[in-house]
């Protein structure tokens, strides 16, 4: 179906970001298990239970549009997660805390591509008028940017500099 107007792109974008957050789950629940920090391990179960809330949101955002959100595969994402497996799980680390190192940036990567997305259909909404799913897309744009933020106070926190050490 080709993009004719704004409407048809924000529809689309949302069927995309649902693909990406459905693609993240397993490899955040991979990571989460990689990570040596408890701290660390509880942020990913608790980064997953966001992203399962981002797609209920956006499965209502999209019901109410009368479009089903599966069916479309998100490249972008897909990337990432390749990235992801190969340099935090798939990567030999001598050292435990470089690896929690290498996690944090890899969730940091998909946390950041769902940022943008978030921003981009929120921003879509408003123009469109659909103040309900703008509200709805803000807060999930809110709680992802907290996840990422609390990922960055752990890495500053001390996982990278346990990290230099190279135990």
């Amino acid at each position: 179906m080709p993009v004719k107007n704004l409407e048809d792109l924000y529809l689309d974008q949302l069927k995309d970001l649902y693909s990406a957050c459905r693609q993240s789950m397993p490899v955040v629940t991979a990571l989460g298990g990689a990570a040596k920090s408890k701290e660390l391990a509880e942020a990913l179960i608790s980064g997953n239970q966001g992203i399962a809330r981002g797609m209920e949101a956006l499965a209502e955002i999209c019901s109410r549009h009368d479009i089903d959100p599966t069916g479309e595969h998100c490249r972008g994402m897909e990337g990432i997660l390749f990235e992801a497996k190969k340099h935090a799980l798939e990567t030999e680390f001598a050292d435990e805390d470089a690896q929690d190192a290498a996690i944090i940036t890899q969730y940091q990567r998909m946390a950041h591509y769902a940022i943008a997305g978030y921003g981009c259909v929120r921003t879509f909404a408003n123009r469109l008028g659909f103040d309900e799913d703008a509200a709805v897309l803000q807060d999930c744009l809110d709680h992802t940017r907290s996840g990422d933020k609390h990922m960055t106070a752990l890495a500053e926190g001390g996982i990278n500099e346990a990290a230099m050490d190279g135990k």
